[in-house]
């Protein structure tokens, strides 16, 4: 058990070392308030003076204090190989390799490195000063002391001490691998101890607190510190130990630590007879040696899988650090290639580093493709834009001086290349997704995939220009292929179609279907075979004769047209126009009509050309032209759902051909001719000014970390229980 503390020591001096803190190692923290004892109480445990004392605040800076006990034999084996003079003595590890035998030269260098960083008047600092003391009169102990709470500024402190005081004690006693020594004085109510008050802060179980009550000599006569020492007004698990100091005037006066000691047992021995063997300064080094020991047996597991994992986490990143470069030619040509290849298994899903937060390369293009591009496509009505009086207008436009007979064809293409034509704005910004995420991916394989890279800003920067530079170039041809896509759909309106032929044929269908209603809604009164029918199928009186003239003259007209341009007179299922022919009457009918022509009557109001005067928006429309415009609609509907599944399906593979593809292919070879030059090598393998710091430090670490975990190894399992 005794080899634990010098183990412990040990390992402080490794880390000391590399200046490092990331090790919470087993420690004695002494708090207490301004003046209450506690250098005091190091210095009986050490047996010298070897702290400044005095009045007001002196300890400024925390004092990491290792006591190391050596035999005799030892110690003068040492003192001869080291040319020492005497059995005991001190290092600094602020002055290396420096022995101190005289004490009082100890103590005031501990002055002078203290005023070195903290100033002549009264300031402080969280910079440690290490101090180790070689005796056979002493236990082995690890020590710190803390600057003493204050609550008012004096000297040069600023405004908020008591604040930089506190978080300096809160920095040493929240390592849970701490014992916490609560010093309070005696002449004090132990109800308003800020040191227990701070102790129960990080640690509410008491488990690691142990109180000392000092300056029992100084308590006001006819009262004692029974009821304190016996843990009746507040009691501490671990223990409260009550010592006796030695006041200012027997510090000016020189009077020996061991002398106060000898002094110490008599009062002990005079007022608390019962308590004597269980308070003073040798029962408290006693008890403290045996909770350090204790303590670091319980904690060396834990300090020893922790050491093995910063061990590792330092090993790895002083690999990502690499090492300093010789081949530069070679390391260039590698360095490309590897970020070459990453770049490609990032678009391919095979990259070493998956991410899982967000979607990314490959898999994020899929998404643009199938989800972003397509809902948007899925979104757009193919009537959007389009009123029924637009269609109307469009209808009447391409007629002419001429009244409409039958719905223009040119009226349709027209209609439905607008409609088209909305389809490149959403194409052209998939485009533009996808070229983002390209850019993106770059970033992606430096930060996870290339870490050798951030060792070299410059050939970072340099391999950022060059792909950024690469696909910029891409961006315009891939656009002008989308934008062609679009053109070529615009460019012949393909109504042969197989899907727009079927999309025909269903409305001839379902308009024969409603003709065939309103047949049947007709008054029985009026014979059906001698009706007239108007442009809706609804029944008309015989002195209505311009609509019956219409549709007569519409008949003949749809008959003789399909004969001039070679298509059958019946206007088949491919054709649309065969469809308005379809929703009048059959052959029988229109012979009726052709054989009993009724004259026109220009008195009447629908005899006036409508294309003379303005169409009102909210007027109603008649039943020829809410047919017409319904003929159309549906036809744009259907036309505009062929072109659309087309653009969905051949501007994905257009990105993936003219930008991704290319750039997967080209990219090894573009870099390898913009950068792989001999004037560049020097430029762009320059490392970052503090990579080789960096890569030093962890080195140093790592070392540190290697022989801590040496130092522990060297335990037997034996001294642990």
């Amino acid at each position: 058990m005794e080899a634990l503390i010098p183990v412990i020591n040990k390992l402080q001096d490794v880390f000391n070392t590399v200046g490092a803190d990331i090790i919470q190692l087993p420690q004695i923290v002494v708090v207490g308030t301004q003046s209450s004892g506690k250098s005091s109480v190091l210095e009986s445990l050490v047996g010298r003076d070897i702290l400044p004392r005095g009045t007001g605040i002196v300890t400024r800076r925390p004092l990491i204090l290792q006591l190391v006990h050596i035999d005799s034999e030892d110690c003068r084996k040492t003192s001869d190989e080291n040319g020492i003079d005497g059995e005991e003595w001190g290092k600094f590890l602020h002055t290396k390799s420096k022995i101190y035998t005289d004490f009082e030269e100890i103590r005031q260098e501990v002055e002078a490195e203290t005023e070195r960083i903290s100033g002549n008047n009264k300031g402080i600092s969280d910079e440690p000063i290490h101090l180790k003391i070689f005796s056979p009169h002493v236990v082995n102990l690890t020590l710190v002391d803390l600057p003493g709470i204050t609550k008012v500024p004096v000297g040069d402190q600023p405004k908020d001490i008591e604040l930089q005081i506190k978080d300096l004690i809160f920095k040493y006693i929240s390592n849970p691998n701490s014992i916490i020594l609560a010093v309070t004085a005696a002449n004090t109510d132990m109800a308003t101890s800020e040191a227990l008050k701070v102790a129960r802060e990080f640690d509410p179980d008491g488990r690691r607190t142990l109180a000392v009550v000092t300056k029992l000599d100084l308590m006001d006569a006819g009262t004692d510190a029974m009821d304190v020492l016996m843990g009746r007004v507040i009691p501490v698990k671990l223990g409260i130990i009550g010592v006796v100091n030695r006041s200012q005037l027997d510090i000016n006066q020189k009077k020996l630590v061991a002398d106060a000691a000898r002094d110490e047992y008599a009062f002990l021995q005079k007022k608390y007879p019962s308590l004597a063997n269980r308070n003073g300064t040798k029962h408290l080094a006693r008890t403290l040696n045996r909770l350090l020991m204790h303590h670091i047996r319980d904690c060396l597991p834990e300090l020893k899988t922790r050491i093995n994992v910063l061990a590792s986490q330092y090993q790895s990143l002083l690999n990502g650090y690499g090492e300093p470069v010789d081949d530069k030619s070679s390391t260039l040509l590698q360095l490309i290639t590897k970020f070459a290849a990453e770049y490609c298994h990032t678009i391919e899903g095979t990259a070493k580093y998956i991410e899982t937060t967000e979607l990314c390369g490959g898999a994020r293009i899929c998404y643009i493709f199938h989800e972003t591009f397509g809902r948007t496509l899925e979104s757009v009505d193919p009537l959007g834009g389009l009123t029924t009086i637009d269609v109307l207008t469009a209808i009447r436009n391409a007629t002419g001086p001429r009244p409409a007979l039958f719905v223009p064809e040119v009226s349709f293409e027209l209609l439905v290349k607008r409609q088209v034509k909305r389809l490149e704005d959403p194409s052209l910004r998939c485009v533009e997704l996808v070229h983002e995420e390209m850019q993106r991916i770059i970033q992606h394989c430096s930060n996870y995939s290339t870490q050798e890279l951030l060792r070299f800003p410059k050939l970072h920067d340099a391999i950022v220009e060059v792909v950024t530079s690469l696909l910029r170039k891409r961006l315009p041809v891939t656009n002008e292929m989308v934008h062609n896509l679009v053109a070529i759909e615009l460019a012949y309106i393909n109504t042969k179609h197989p899907d727009f032929a079927d999309a025909c044929g269903l409305m001839n269908n379902n308009i024969e279907e409603q003709r065939r209603n309103r047949m049947r809604d007709l008054p029985s009164a009026v014979p059906r075979d001698k009706s007239l029918k108007g442009p809706g199928g609804q029944s008309l009186s015989p002195t209505e004769p311009l609509a019956l003239e219409g549709e007569a003259a519409k008949a003949v007209a749809g008959g003789s047209q399909s004969g001039n341009v070679g298509e059958p007179t019946d206007g088949g299922t491919g054709n649309w126009r065969g469809m308005l022919k379809k929703g009048e009457d059959g052959p029988a009918g229109d012979k009726a009509m052709l054989q009993h022509p009724l004259p026109a009557s220009p008195h009447k109001g629908r005899a006036v050309n409508l294309l003379d005067v303005p169409v009102p928006v909210s007027r109603r429309l008649s039943a020829r032209e809410q047919r017409d415009c319904e003929v159309i609609e549906r036809l744009i509907k259907s036309y505009f759902l062929i072109v659309r599944k087309n653009i969905q399906d051949s501007v994905p593979k257009a990105v993936m051909h003219f930008l991704v593809n290319h750039v997967k292919d080209c990219l090894q070879s573009e870099l390898v001719g913009q950068l792989y030059k001999a004037g560049l090598l020097d430029d762009l393998l320059t490392e970052s000014e503090d990579m080789a710091q960096r890569r030093t430090e962890a080195a140093d670490m790592l070392k540190a970390l290697q022989k801590a975990s040496q130092v522990i190894a060297e335990i037997r399992e034996t001294h642990l229980w």
